[in-house]
């Protein structure tokens, strides 16, 4: 018995070893919207100093989510993508890049939350609280290109689903969506652009992340935000891609993602964690407002990712394609 024990214990050595030497010729290549940048360079950092992360090397891009999608499918090399919307992943399932089922994965597949903010000038000089102050007469709004732009995709469809939960019908909730972009001074290419656009003194309110605003802010930056009473859940996708020679590596790293260290990471960079011991009993101090408004993708006014994408985003026939034209505003990314 003795013998046994001593051989299963010097195959699970030897085991091991083979993992560890495997793990520290492997590089992950992480394709990846804008925003989360600062932090993943932390929780990298922190997943390299585990045993599993341990000589692992990490190539990384970041940029507009819906124009890194497009990368990816069109063959730019990625084992992981962390996207700012379902709808950027299913333009990769529809590739054939990544799983259909990519969101049965722990916690839906999302690695982070975070929420539609507003952000306002010193003071607030505007009064900005509600949706209804953004398109009151001198009001100007800065948010992304959505051909382009996860953020804008969201900031879109929160415009309309505030607008259909306080009580508008479907018309009155997309004619509120146009009415919204007459006041857009600026449509930049993703998120992290627009927030530099507006700090650089354009516009009264920028629509955006409360993660972005709060990681301007680490920044150094002076940015004030508000929270409107309705608002949207933004839900931030990981996936790995099917054909991936390092799929091992890239599964391991997305759970790392999503345990205690790295949701507490993600927390101190304003990021509304996904783990509920890390939002409910985490070692990090941080408190996220609660809102009684907030809504997700799956809300039945907006029907999730693939319906959100038909009705709005569709190049041909989308209803942002049309808004677009009438106000003069960019079609394309």
């Amino acid at each position: 018995m003795n013998k046994l024990k001593l051989l299963l214990a010097a195959g699970a050595a030897a085991a091991l070893v083979l993992a560890t030497a495997a793990a520290a010729g492997t590089n992950l290549s992480i394709v990846a919207y804008s925003t989360p940048k600062p932090v993943m360079a932390k929780i990298i950092q922190a997943y390299q100093a585990t045993s599993q992360g341990s000589g692992v090397s990490f190539t990384q891009s970041y940029g507009p989510s819906t124009n890194q999608a497009k990368a990816v499918a069109a063959g730019q090399p990625a084992d992981l993508v962390f996207l700012s919307t379902g709808d950027d992943v299913n333009l990769l399932v529809d590739a054939g890049l990544v799983d259909q089922n990519w969101s049965h994965q722990s916690y839906n597949g999302i690695a982070a939350n975070t929420v539609v903010v507003f952000a306002v000038r010193n003071g607030n000089p505007k009064h900005i609280k509600s949706w209804a102050d953004l398109v009151k007469p001198g009001v100007q709004v800065v948010t992304p290109n959505p051909f382009s732009s996860g953020s804008a995709k969201w900031n879109i469809l929160a415009a309309y689903g505030a607008e259909r939960r306080l009580g508008k019908t479907d018309k009155q909730a997309t004619a509120y969506v146009e009415q919204l972009f007459r006041h857009v001074v600026s449509q930049d290419t993703s998120g992290s652009n627009a927030t530099n656009t507006f700090l650089s003194g354009k516009g009264d309110v920028l629509i955006t992340y409360e993660s972005e605003a709060i990681n301007a802010r680490l920044q150094g930056k002076n940015i004030q935000y508000v929270i409107p009473r309705q608002t949207m859940l933004i839900q931030l996708p990981v996936a790995v891609l099917k054909g991936s020679a390092n799929k091992d590596a890239a599964n391991s790293f997305i759970r790392f993602m999503k345990g205690v260290q790295a949701q507490e990471l993600f927390a101190q960079y304003g990021f509304r964690p996904v783990n509920p011991q890390v939002a409910k009993e985490g070692s990090v101090v941080k408190e996220f407002p609660a809102r009684p408004g907030i809504f997700k993708i799956d809300d039945k006014y907006i029907g999730g990712w693939r319906q959100a994408d038909k009705v709005w985003f569709d190049l041909k026939s989308g209803r942002m394609v049309q808004i677009e034209q009438a106000v003069g505003g960019p079609t394309s990314g």
